[in-house]
């Protein structure tokens, strides 16, 4: 999907949307995580010790868009908080780039968890 492309918040999956290919299984993922509303995997390219990405099932082109559902942002956290506990000592930044100026590449809604000792502060 491109950063330009009409998306209604009601699209529970994009077909051309490679994190909705991931959710769905036909892209493979290394999960750290998964239940009913997200999954967490690690991403391909990392920027810390630990960096995870943690998506909602359901497509959102971003952030923004979690008004409409703040108990999937608060999930979201949740699992980042998790994740951080799990895969590090508890500390983690949580990154939502949002939009393309602002580095956003794959237009679902995702957090990046950072974690795993000292980070940058220029990191993602």
């Amino acid at each position: 999907m491109s950063p330009t492309s009409p998306m209604t918040s009601t699209s529970l999956r994009e077909p051309d949307c490679i994190f909705c290919r991931i959710v769905a299984g036909e892209i493979p993922s290394e999960r750290v995580h998964e239940d009913s509303e997200v999954i967490a995997f690690r991403d391909l390219s990392p920027q810390a010790p630990v960096h995870v990405l943690v998506v909602p099932r359901e497509h959102r082109r971003d952030v923004r868009e979690l008004r409409a559902r703040p108990e999937l942002l608060s999930r979201i956290v949740e699992v980042a908080e998790e994740v951080a506990s799990a895969q590090a000592d508890g500390d983690f930044r949580l990154i939502f780039n949002t939009g393309a100026n602002a580095g956003q590449t794959v237009f679902h809604v995702h957090a990046h968890v950072l974690a795993g000792g000292p980070l940058a502060e220029g990191a993602l």
